[in-house]
């Protein structure tokens, strides 16, 4: 199964790093580390996708892709 992509940038405003997942809605961590932020992301990926499995939610298949992977395509 192909798995979701998680974007890890730097934060000036909270001093941190923060991980998004843009296939799940509002699903997003944070950390001191990138590598933090990633173990979190993770975290709150498994979270999301329980509580929509829970609520009877649609899951969103992985479809984001960054555009530098774009021209590999």
């Amino acid at each position: 199964m192909k798995d979701y992509h998680i974007n890890i940038f730097y934060s000036e405003e909270d001093s941190g790093y923060i991980a998004d997942i843009p296939d799940l809605e509002s699903c997003s961590a944070f950390g001191q580390s990138p590598g933090e932020a990633l173990r979190e992301a993770e975290i709150a990926k498994d979270a999301w996708l329980e509580a929509a499995k829970a609520n009877g939610k649609p899951i969103p298949a992985p479809v984001y892709k960054p555009a530098i992977y774009e021209a590999a395509s």
